[in-house]
């Protein structure tokens, strides 16, 4: 019998996130952001799931661009970082990609490499996240001189980031946003900048192409959830099984360190699931989890394979329960990634792209 540690993935899902996204913003181009492996969920998979409605990916590097055309994907794909070094500009025309260019080399590199067809570029402007990019003041010169050699590069757009879409104070964003207009408007250029925060809650971000990422995996990026972002579906459910029942008086210590006492006697349900899976470590006890449909919370540290939960309430679970650590459970109760990941102080992308490759993926809808 297979160990009952299963990573599934709701296809369907999946496609309504995205047409939640759409729907939000429907004068703009939904990028689907397929990077880290599809955020955990397959991007392959993910790709194809979408790729009768989805005009175009994104990823982080060449190498996520490659995976994706190697296995027919031929929308467009855009390199969210661009390039790493210059010998990667014949592998991004050969593959027919687009790319980000946010540093003085990659734009000297483009423009001295010989190329048969011009490559659409994102010109990555720094508007306050300070991370990549140029300055406002520096994009408007690169944006010109790009603009002036149609033989390299094509169909620019502005790109950026923002650091605190997210947030209900709207101070710093502001900041940025009106950075962009005025210089999006000196240049007549259209813009990409909404990531799902901004395409759930910031409609004034939307432009011409908007990068939906964490969301379209059901994920709520929001400081506050807002009605949009309530009607998120999660894609991954990561179930297990109960594979063990402790019958327990009252305190006892259960796991490494003796952690969780038992603070009456209790039963304790040892599940299939640790660190080794990609099972947050961190998690404290009271950490939700599902059996059989109804909530109860990891009691004891997380284990390389295993974790525990008190089933004391549950009395109907036993060894073969369903046990679900976030997603949608079989009578249809869900458990948000969100909340769990608050409960390991991380957030849910970390949970979803940390689960590691011995967790099988199931993909359904």
């Amino acid at each position: 019998m297979a160990r009952p540690l299963i990573a599934h993935i709701d296809l369907e899902a999946l496609r309504h996130n995205y047409r939640l996204a759409c729907s939000l913003a429907p004068a703009s181009g939904a990028v689907a952001v397929l990077k880290a492996d599809g955020y955990g969920h397959g991007a392959v998979a993910c790709a194809r799931a979408l790729e009768g409605t989805a005009p175009a990916f994104a990823v982080a590097c060449i190498e996520e661009a490659v995976t994706l055309r190697e296995a027919g994907i031929s929308l467009p794909i855009v390199l969210l970082e661009g390039i790493f070094e210059a010998g990667e500009l014949e592998q991004v025309e050969t593959l027919g990609l687009w790319m980000a260019v946010h540093s003085d080399w990659q734009v000297e590199a483009l423009l001295a490499h010989r190329l048969a067809r011009p490559i659409p570029v994102w010109l990555k402007v720094d508007s306050g996240m300070h991370r990549l990019g140029f300055s406002p003041e520096r994009a408007e010169a690169v944006w010109r001189r790009l603009a002036a050699a149609p033989t390299h590069a094509c169909d620019l757009h502005l790109m950026s980031h923002f650091a605190t879409a997210d947030r209900v104070d709207t101070g710093y964003f502001a900041g940025q946003m009106a950075r962009l207009e005025v210089l999006a408007e000196r240049l007549g250029a259209p813009l990409c900048l909404a990531n799902s925060p901004a395409t759930l809650a910031r409609a004034e971000a939307h432009g011409a192409w908007n990068r939906p990422g964490v969301m379209l995996y059901g994920s709520d990026p929001l400081e506050h959830a807002n009605e949009a972002s309530r009607r998120l579906a999660p894609v991954m459910t990561l179930r297990s099984a109960i594979i063990a029942v402790r019958e327990l008086p009252a305190g006892e210590p259960v796991g490494y360190g003796g952690r969780w006492i038992t603070p009456r006697p209790s039963r304790i349900g040892v599940v299939a699931c640790g660190y080794g899976d990609g099972y947050d470590r961190h998690a404290v006890d009271g950490t939700p989890v599902l059996v059989a449909g109804r909530r109860t919370a990891i009691a004891g540290k997380v284990s390389m394979d295993m974790l525990t939960v008190d089933i004391t309430d549950i009395p109907d679970a036993d060894i073969g329960s369903e046990v679900v650590l976030w997603g949608r459970a079989a009578n249809g109760e869900v458990l948000s990634v969100d909340e769990v990941a608050r409960c390991c102080d991380t957030i849910s992308y970390t949970l979803l792209t940390g689960v590691l490759p011995r967790v099988p993926r199931r993909y359904h809808g």
